[in-house]
């Protein structure tokens, strides 16, 4: 199904190169081990800690949220930072659980809802294209979700061997493969022959295969087209997918929808719009357990300015 094969084990992944990348792995797992209550404390503590070395990534947190909500009140928007940090740092523990914890510490903390969707869908033989966001929780989610119904991930191998045998494994734990985000062929087989495939059509992958549609206040968001060609190659549906944690509990719900309106077919800026919106709702689920570390609005209309310079000059002022 995919180009590229499994990683597998060998003898060099023990060598000294990689000895920090074990350590890391081994704290991981350890901490798995911890009462969960125990791992959402610790995880804050993490976030603060480690957004207060790097700079940059706070200012690319505190940006994105100017830029998607310049009408909220700025001590709104220092609150929803701070928070945004704490889950950053609880993502690390997040990860952990989806790679090491048990299906059935899993299932008691994760449920699900929209599944008769999914059944439907099975019913009838089609293909379902998951669009969800980057979440600082999905690895946790896809994990869940794959206990009750397996699917396939997008994958993009990561360059370091030792860490790239790990995450593998743990991704594909409770799911049937992962597929390389440049494999569209293979993407393609799965949705005409029924599979599941989790894609993320939120982030700012670059001028290849895509448009310019509106994202919260930016009118002029770069957004793949990616969606389009899977959508329109396969016949198969588009299903939106999330989880959020509850604030009170600390458990986690997954949701499944439909798309709030139809999917326009064959007319990728069309698409982008309706797919934008998607994303805008799975956000603001829960906009605090979203990755907005990423510079979402890096690529920009020919002629346009960078929009995060000012914050990038800020961060290296002397005052800063």
């Amino acid at each position: 199904m995919s180009k590229f094969a499994a990683p597998r084990f060998t003898l060099k992944l023990l060598g000294p190169r990689y000895w920090p990348t074990i350590l890391l792995i081994l704290i991981m797992y350890l901490l798995s081990w911890l009462p969960y209550v125990v791992q959402r404390r610790l995880g804050q503590g993490i976030g603060r800690l480690a957004l207060a070395v790097m700079k940059k990534r706070r200012f690319t947190i505190e940006r994105n949220l100017e830029l998607c909500f310049p009408d909220m009140p700025a001590e709104e928007r220092k609150k929803l930072v701070r928070a945004n940090i704490d889950n950053t740092g609880l993502a690390l523990f997040e990860t952990g659980m989806a790679w090491f914890w048990s299906d059935a510490r899993v299932k008691r903390h994760v449920r699900i809802e929209g599944m008769e969707y999914i059944e439907q869908l099975e019913r009838e033989g089609k293909g379902a294209l998951f669009i969800a966001v980057h979440s600082l929780n999905l690895e946790l989610a896809a994990r869940a979700f794959g206990i009750h119904k397996s699917g396939m991930g997008v994958y993009r191998p990561n360059n370091n061997p030792c860490f790239d045998f790990v995450q593998y494994r743990g991704r594909a734990r409770s799911n049937r493969t992962l597929i390389d985000r440049k494999d569209v062929k293979g993407m393609l087989k799965a949705l005409s022959t029924g599979e599941r495939v989790w894609y993320a059509p939120d982030h700012d992958y670059g001028r290849r295969r895509s448009t310019f549609a509106p994202l919260f206040a930016v009118e002029q968001a770069c957004t793949t087209t990616g969606t389009s060609l899977l959508v329109d190659n396969s016949g198969c549906e588009v299903m939106t997918f999330r989880m959020v944690r509850e604030t009170d509990s600390g458990d986690y719900v997954i949701t499944l929808d439909p798309l709030h309106e139809a999917f326009p077919r064959n007319a990728p800026e069309q698409a982008a719009v309706v797919i934008n919106k998607a994303v805008e709702n799975a956000i603001l689920a829960a906009p605090c357990q979203y990755m907005w570390l990423h510079r979402r609005f890096k690529t920009r209309p020919e002629g346009e300015p960078c929009l995060y310079r000012a914050a990038e000059e800020l961060l290296h002022s002397p005052a800063a």
